[in-house]
């Protein structure tokens, strides 16, 4: 039985025959002979074509021009004229890895217009091949006196430096730019050194530029008025890189992480404050007492919480991770503790249960002061086993299984953490 379907020419043979397909489509397609193709057709060209299916494939019997409607124009098509192509206008190149931080070798590449004042032994010895800028240290972040050493750093307006985010609150070089601004120009290079890496810096960068004069034949320069200068500044410098970690830590507030701040309020003892710096002082150490006490006692209330709902595996377990260590509970809150631990610990516990609460005693800080109730009836040997492993960190054990009562372990360490792996809980 004959079908009409329209197919379209794709190809000429030179004995006059097509090659055809079904418009549109890859499938079915075959040759024409070359009386059945109209005249005037080309390749490209959709004729309706009356076909029958065989054994043999799709014969094409007839074909004729598609028909039109009355009126109806051909389709028109709209040619789209692009222009050339060519290559990406960006180029982008990623830099290897490892050009985070500037090393002292960048220093020794600088043009020598932005080295210190040649010519004079305190500008020459000290500064060595390092910038001459009045305006802040090479590397503020690199400084021993303190200074946050993390992340890369953009430089913005005003001698402030933005870290990359989540790299700790944005690092200000205000204070250091004053202290510096108030120097002798031959002092200059001594103070960069001493932001660099303290008195060590110093000597390193003297040993550096005699070792280059013994080479080029030149004289070489005697350290000790250098390092005398540099005990002489060095109170000025670690004040003005404390106060540059003190005031960026209270523009960032709460974002400032608790370790940050502990450490800059630390570190005030090891600076000569001014009036200034005790203001700082004071206040920093103000929002980490608040901070302290506000984990201290949302701490505590999940311990409170736990008990009041009859968890006690979780309160024991909460109970071992305090906020800061050497954190202690209240007496009546240990106590309530210990008495619900020993409670869960009864012959009617399930095995499994009992041995999850034993794990989390262990842990707890009031392990020494649970007295189970008793062992869990149809107690196996695997659970009495560590039963007895337990009975040096939970002494009424011992005399619950009845055995001596081991001396207490050492320190517990917590367990080895992988890279990447976030921290877990240290038991003591």
């Amino acid at each position: 039985m004959a079908q009409r379907i329209d197919v379209e020419l794709t190809s000429s043979a030179p004995d006059g025959s097509w090659t055809w397909r079904a418009a549109g489509a890859k499938q079915p397609k075959g040759v024409i002979a070359s009386g059945v193709v109209p005249e005037g057709s080309a390749v490209g060209t959709v004729l309706r074509a009356e076909v029958e299916h065989t054994i043999d494939g799709v014969s094409v019997i007839s074909l004729s021009p598609l028909p039109t409607k009355a009126g109806q124009r051909p389709a028109e098509r709209i040619e789209l004229l692009g222009p050339a192509r060519r290559g990406p206008d960006v180029n982008v190149i990623y830099a290897p890895k490892g050009r985070g931080r500037r090393s002292d070798r960048d220093d020794e590449r600088r043009p020598h217009a932005e080295r210190g004042p040649g010519g004079r032994a305190g500008g020459e010895a000290a500064g060595g091949r390092g910038e001459r800028r009045r305006g802040g240290p090479a590397r503020p972040g690199a400084d021993r006196s303190g200074g946050d050493r993390r992340g890369p750093e953009r430089r913005e307006a005003g001698g402030r430096v933005r870290r990359e985010a989540g790299r700790g609150p944005a690092a200000s070089t205000a204070f250091r730019n004053a202290a510096l601004a108030a120097l002798p120009p031959e002092q200059l290079p001594v103070a960069e050194q001493l932001l660099r890496g303290g008195i060590p810096a110093v000597r390193q960068a003297i040993e550096e530029q005699n070792a280059r004069a013994r080479a080029d034949g030149r004289a070489e320069v005697t350290p000790e008025p250098l390092l005398a200068l540099a005990e002489q500044l060095l109170p000025t410098v670690n004040l003005a890189a404390w106060k540059d970690r003190a005031a960026a830590a209270s523009a960032a507030g709460a974002n400032v992480t608790l370790r940050e701040l502990r450490s800059i309020v630390t570190a005030a003892s090891t600076v000569t404050l001014d009036d200034e710096g005790r203001t700082f002082v004071a206040s920093l150490r103000s929002s980490l007492d608040q901070r302290v006490a506000s984990l201290r006692e949302a701490w505590t209330a999940r311990i409170t919480t736990a008990l009041d709902e009859d968890r006690v595996t979780d309160a024991l377990h909460t109970s071992a991770r305090a906020p800061e260590h050497g954190t202690r509970l209240a007496a009546d809150l240990a106590v309530r503790l210990a008495d619900a631990a020993g409670a869960a610990m009864s012959a009617e516990t399930d095995p499994v249960t009992w041995t999850a609460v034993l794990a989390a005693v262990v842990d707890s800080p009031v392990r020494r002061s649970v007295k189970p109730a008793g062992l869990p009836t149809g107690a196996d040997e695997d659970l009495l086993a560590a039963a007895r492993r337990a009975a040096g960190y939970v002494p009424e054990l011992a005399r619950l299984l009845g055995i001596p009562i081991p001396p207490p372990p050492g320190p517990r360490r917590p367990p080895a953490r992988r890279a990447g792996a976030p921290a877990g809980r240290a038991a003591g």
